[in-house]
């Protein structure tokens, strides 16, 4: 399967089958509006913005598998995001990421790009530790840990990289630089 293959669902109900994206770069994350990496979607919103116009797409995909850190209907998450953030990218509905009712697009990305570590650094060790107490929607190997974990895909569909809420935002930057051109 590819990327291409996927779809899901927007806040408003309408779906947006990733077949439109062909030839973007993507980042698709699982967000949430009360979580420490919140302040994330600043980053996201900021890379948006520099680098829409040559292809980046950013998929929000707002989870409350973590600690309940997504509560709120789908229109407070929006409302939320848009006064808070001033977030333009595409919103989603509220889905899982693990479990037996996780988008099927979740299965994708974790098989094409599996957990390897939340990085280096205290924000690391912290997060590991936490999500060894709280998260039992975390089990499998290669299942999202966490809120704000991003998959960037190339302009070919491909899943290229996964990143852990504690790694470097400048990181990310640098690598969706390299792929827009």
């Amino acid at each position: 399967m590819s990327i291409y293959d996927f779809s899901v669902t927007r806040a408003d109900g309408s779906e947006l089958a990733l077949s439109e994206y062909a030839g973007k770069v993507m980042i698709i994350v699982n967000t949430a509006t009360k979580c420490g990496f919140t302040p994330q979607y600043k980053e996201l919103e900021d890379m948006y913005e520099k680098f829409h116009d040559k292809g980046l797409e950013i998929i929000d995909i707002p989870c409350n598998q973590f600690g309940e850190q997504a509560p709120g209907s789908d229109a407070d998450i929006a409302q939320f995001c848009s006064l808070k953030y001033d977030t333009k990218f595409e919103q989603m509905r509220k889905s899982e990421v693990n479990g037996e009712n996780a988008l099927p697009l979740y299965a994708h990305l974790k098989a094409e790009a599996p957990f390897a570590g939340f990085g280096k650094g205290a924000k690391a060790k912290l997060l590991e530790k936490a999500v060894k107490k709280m998260s039992k929607s975390a089990v499998e190997e290669s299942d999202i840990k966490w809120n704000f974990t991003k998959f960037v895909i190339d302009r070919e569909g491909k899943v290229v990289a996964r990143f852990e809420p504690t790694m470097d935002m400048g990181d990310l930057d640098k690598l969706v630089a390299s792929l827009v051109g």
